[in-house]
């Protein structure tokens, strides 16, 4: 069975093909050109392929620069107008990294794809194929997968499910191999320096304007500079000296009006979502599960009711508003994420 290596130039995606490499594994690698080539800075394609050669590895890369654009960049730019909080990562696995070059791949011959993720795909005894978090609790990727068809992942490989980000380092030092792309990927990788503002004005978006800062009691006590550079929950950046901290509540986007509160106003008893991905059937869930809403969050119990446009998600303990946008992931006690679905809004 031939496997196709997504590579990007960097440690994780590097090791998981050395790893693949050392079981045997007849591989190629293949790297994928989101982003067209800015000037002044490097296209990392020819160094990965040198790379490559120096492993005795076919190597093959694919322009996907419009596509991406397409299906990532452009929503990403969307939801912001309307005032959400977007999560290009998991839209780029679904759409891209599971979606467009998993096409790629099978098209030069594989029959599966493997990425750097850490995360781990099990076969349980009653679902099949499954999930499952990380052993690296600081680098666990599910969050970011669970938008991605069942079918898609079933096609995947994921070398770095047991590994622990410490130890991938280490190895590659102790086979004295330096990857093309050394530093840490930024979060959002066509963001420069994750500065999404920055970002959205140098594309000259149209966004939504100031507006007034209203707390939950009905008093305007400031001005904010437009509800896209806000998310639910946020306490820095508000710009106002207030007699105790104040949070992002909610934001009025019929009326421009950004909702803000003390911690006693930013609870939730739960959430909605839209685009919701099944992995596990919900007749087979067990009873408890959880749910993360964001991905530096610890998955929160949760009942979950899953209808024909989407699920119900009711925290057993109040949380933080979820930001509309992100997503939910829904996990049982072993880490086996069940679903996902884009988060509509709370409740």
């Amino acid at each position: 069975m031939k496997i196709a290596v997504a590579l990007s130039g960097g440690t994780d995606s590097l090791f998981a093909l050395l790893l693949l490499l050392e079981q045997g594994q007849d591989v190629f690698g293949l790297h994928a050109r989101f982003l067209s080539p800015q000037p002044g800075k490097p296209d990392p394609t020819e160094a990965i392929g040198a790379m490559c050669a120096r492993l005795g590895v076919d190597f093959h890369a694919v322009d996907l620069a419009d596509a991406f654009e397409d299906a990532v960049v452009i929503p990403f730019i969307e939801e912001y107008v309307v005032g959400r909080t977007p999560n290009p990562c998991a839209r780029c696995n679904a759409d891209m990294k599971f979606g467009l070059l998993l096409d790629a791949a099978h098209a030069l011959g594989a029959a599966r794809l493997a990425t750097g993720h850490y995360v781990r795909q099990l076969r349980h005894p009653e679902w099949g194929m499954t999930l499952q978090r990380g052993t690296d609790p600081a680098k666990d990727q599910s969050y970011f997968l669970s938008l991605v068809e069942r079918a898609r992942l079933e096609q995947a490989v994921f070398p770095l499910g047991n590994w622990r980000k410490e130890q991938v380092k280490a190895e590659l030092a102790k086979r004295n191999i330096v990857p093309p792309l050394p530093s840490e990927s930024q979060e959002i990788c066509f963001v420069p320096g994750d500065d999404y503002r920055a970002f959205l004005r140098d594309r000259q978006v149209r966004l939504p304007g100031p507006g007034p800062i209203v707390t939950m009691r009905g008093r305007k006590i400031g001005s904010h500079k437009g509800l896209w550079q806000y998310t639910e929950g946020q306490r820095r950046g508000l710009g106002i000296a207030w007699d105790e901290p104040l949070y992002v509540v909610a934001k009025d986007m019929e009326n421009n009006v950004l909702l803000v509160g003390g911690r006693e106003h930013l609870v939730a008893r739960g959430c909605l979502t839209e685009d919701v991905n099944l992995l596990v059937d919900p007749a087979d869930w067990p009873a408890e599960i959880s749910v993360r809403t964001r991905y530096r969050q610890a998955p929160q119990p949760a009942r979950v009711t899953v209808g024909d446009t989407g699920m119900a998600v009711r925290f057993r303990e109040p949380q933080t508003p979820p930001a509309r946008g992100q997503v939910a992931a829904v996990y049982d006690a072993e880490g086996h994420v069940l679903a996902g679905g884009v988060i509509l809004g709370p409740v």
